[in-house]
């Protein structure tokens, strides 16, 4: 894994403009980025990125199938009581996932390391799929890569089998996101095309203009039912929500499926240390709740996880990242270094939920950026990779997205 400076494509601005990528500046900061890129070998990409998240996919599926079961689990995971049933049911009924994404520390050597899973509403999408790997056609192109370099890319083709698997032809879908956000209409609009692509109907509605009908359909902004309903809107804020109490009832799919909040939600990181510890892939992780006294020095950790906790404790005494289990680009983010705060987020939303324990995993640094890998699930197996890098140890609302290719 090597970043390698390259030169941009002299128009790529027209041409994001062209396509509608206007969110490649933002905040007068580059977002998308392409004075670099990131270089794997095929081995890396196989066996120590695609290969684990499709496995780590498949773990967190049995993860699913555990939480239901336990109600103190759906506590820890702050899932509001009147909606367990709800999402147990979503996951008994086997509602159909599309799409997912795991945020990774790698740096070329060894196991890649699970941060968190992005797994109900993962933006970058459009990015990842499409635009990077334009810019790897129009590199080829230009000669300034040289013939037979690749990309592990196949995420639109996944997006667009997905959907044919999942639906019948002419099926219509809806989309929503919340309005005026770029980057979420981006994301929408580039799961509409594959929809599209895969013979489906597509048709897109701002969340705020959703209806109700008397006999408890919902309605899009023409008053056509909605059947199938791909929200980009987090299940935790959802499930909050007035309209909550109206899902069961609507006879309306939902994308992704409610069972997605167990996963979404940074408690799953302890439920999986619980099951699989010791899995190269995953980092040891608690429930604060659990162990902050033990990790503090003055008390003992909670009687369930005590000799799990004494396995991991000089690895999380020497790093640690504690962050709510309901958290957004790093907010309330706090990384400690032998028991002293290293690093935390400015932006202290999030922070009234209970929080997770994971042992620090360093991202690893070039030219002062410290990249981590998100690694495309689309159904249950990983399908692509996308690039984020921040100066910051803590991943944020301003970090660059970088293109990668893939050399034999």
């Amino acid at each position: 894994m090597q970043k390698i400076t390259l030169p941009e494509r002299p128009h790529w601005r027209d041409q994001a403009k062209d396509v509608g990528f206007t969110f490649a500046d933002m905040h007068g900061e580059p977002y998308w980025d392409e004075t670099s890129a990131y270089a794997f070998s095929l081995d890396q990409i196989e066996n120590d990125l695609e290969d684990p998240a499709t496995a780590l996919h498949a773990m967190c599926r049995e993860a699913v199938a555990h939480i239901i079961t336990s109600e103190s689990l759906m506590e820890q995971l702050a899932i509001p009581e009147a909606h367990r049933d709800l999402v147990a049911e979503s996951w008994r009924r086997d509602d159909p996932e599309i799409y997912g994404r795991f945020d990774f520390a790698y740096d070329g050597n060894g196991p890649a390391k699970l941060l968190e899973y992005n797994a109900d509403t993962p933006t970058s999408l459009y990015e990842s799929a499409a635009f990077q790997w334009q810019w790897l056609e129009d590199q080829l192109a230009a000669g300034v890569l040289p013939e037979g370099t690749d990309q592990f890319n196949g995420i639109h083709e996944a997006l667009v089998a997905r959907f044919g698997e999942v639906f019948e032809q002419n099926s219509d879908l809806h989309f929503t996101a919340v309005a005026g956000n770029p980057e979420d209409y981006g994301t929408v609009e580039a799961l509409g095309w594959a929809a599209r692509e895969a013979g489906l109907g597509a048709h897109y509605c701002d969340l705020d203009k959703i209806a109700l009908s008397d006999d408890g359909q919902f309605l899009d902004d023409e008053d056509r039912r909605i059947a199938v309903l791909f929200k980009l809107y987090p299940w935790e804020d959802l499930l909050r929500d007035e309209y909550a109490g109206h899902i069961a009832g609507s006879g309306c799919l939902f994308l992704e499926p409610a069972w997605k909040a167990l996963l979404s939600n940074k408690g799953l990181l302890p439920v999986l240390w619980n099951m699989f510890e010791g899995h190269p892939n995953l980092l040891p992780a608690f429930f604060e709740a659990d162990v902050a006294d033990a990790l503090a020095g003055h008390g003992a950790p909670c009687e369930a996880v005590a000799a799990a906790f004494g396995r991991a404790e000089a690895q999380l005494g020497a790093g640690h990242v504690r962050k709510p289990i309901l958290s957004r680009e790093g907010a309330s983010v706090s990384i400690f270094k032998s028991g002293t705060v290293i690093e935390q987020s400015k932006n202290s939303d999030y922070s009234e939920h209970q929080r997770v324990i994971q042992a620090y995993a360093p991202l690893p640094q070039f030219d002062g950026f410290r990249p981590v890998i998100g690694a495309w699930i689309v159904g249950q197996a990983c399908a692509g990779i996308g690039m984020r890098e921040d100066r910051s140890r803590i991943t944020q609302d301003l970090s660059r997205f970088k293109p990668h290719y893939v050399t034999e």
